[in-house]
Order: structure tokens, then sequence, then C-alpha cells
């Protein structure tokens, strides 16, 4: 199960202000408490340009949500950014599926006690309660990375490959050509603070 909370709304805001927006709204499966009044209230809320809004569940299927992006893509086409309201599985697909396009998440997902379920997807969110995916380009630094650097690569990459697994691309490498392609590189200026642990242990 998880659960996922809208971010402080001043960070939404801040990273989007003044620019064309589209909207994905994964409504979740139901294994996930996602808090649709509260989305929806802060979309309508919104004074930023939405070029289109796609509501459905299971963006962490990424053959799914492609289809998804194709049929919305005259819209998807005309925004600057495109803003994720779900749990952090489905930003990274909907990040991998747009590679020309900023990709920003709205909402942090909550660490949650008991069995989590299989993961079949191409991706995974620890639940770490502060999703850093608006600093690492839509690329989750924690689960890709084997050490869950928050703050770039450890020194032992090889070939662009990881030290410690040598079948995984190193995280931090295909964050920074993410944001080098996105003209974002000034977001790795910004120092993140060390993660908050209580959010996760309970």
């Amino acid at each position: 199960m998880l659960a996922i909370q809208i971010k402080p709304e001043e960070e939404v805001l801040a990273k989007i202000f003044g620019k064309k927006v589209f909207i994905f709204e994964c409504i979740g499966c139901k294994e996930v408490y996602f808090p649709r009044e509260d989305v929806e209230k802060f979309i309508k809320e919104l004074k930023e340009e939405i070029t289109g809004k796609a509501v459905l569940d299971y963006l962490c299927n990424r053959e799914f949500a492609r289809e998804y992006l194709r049929a919305y893509s005259s819209q998807i086409k005309r925004a600057e950014t495109v803003l994720v309201f779900s749990c952090g599985v489905g930003v990274q697909v909907i990040s991998s599926l747009s590679e020309d396009k900023a990709v920003l998440t709205a909402c942090d997902t909550l660490y949650l006690n008991g069995f989590q379920g299989l993961r079949v997807q191409d991706f995974n969110c620890n639940q770490c309660g502060e999703c850093y995916l608006n600093y690492t380009g839509g690329i989750c630094p924690i689960t890709n990375c084997s050490k869950g650097l928050l703050n770039g690569p450890c020194g032992g990459a090889k070939d662009g490959k990881c030290e410690i697994n040598s079948e995984a691309d190193c995280a931090w490498i295909l964050i920074y050509k993410r944001l080098k392609k996105l003209g974002k590189l000034d977001i790795l200026k910004k120092i993140l603070p060390a993660r908050d642990y209580h959010k996760i242990i309970s």
C-alpha cells in the first residue's frame, strides 16, 4: 500500500511559476491512498496556463503511459512543464518517456509499514516522504544509485557504470545527462540537505 500527499504549495508553485503546464493525475490503484479532492482543489486554484490534463490509473505501467502521451501529444507539446500527481514511480515513468520535457512531481510518497507488494515496474519508489525527483531530472537518486547519494556521484563509476553493480548505469551520470539535455544543469548547484529518516522509520 502507498499513501501520497501533495508537496507544500509554495514548493510546487515556485517550480511552475509563469510556465505553461500539462497535468497528469494518477488516481491510483486500490492499494494507493490518493488525496483526489485536495489535488483537484490545488489544480483548480492554479493561475498558470494549463494546456491539458489526463486523469488515469496505473501511471506506473510504461506502455499504458506511453499511449496517454501519444493521445495528448499536441497539448503536451504546448506545455513547458509536465506536472505529475502520483507516487514516485509514475513520475519516473513519465520522465523516462518525455526526455525533451521538464517533468515535475507535485507529491511526496509516504512510508508505510507492512508488506509493500511485488514490484513489476521498471522503476521503484522508496517512499521517502520527501521526493527528490524535481532536483534530479525525474531520475531517483535513492532507488537508482546503489549508495543512495543525494549530491552527486561517489567517484567510483567507470565507463558510466556503477562500481557496486557493473551491470547498472551510474544514476548520477544519467541525472547529469538528463539535466544537461533540459538545459537545467544549474539545479546541481543546489546542495540537498541530509535525508530526514524520521519520515521513513517508525
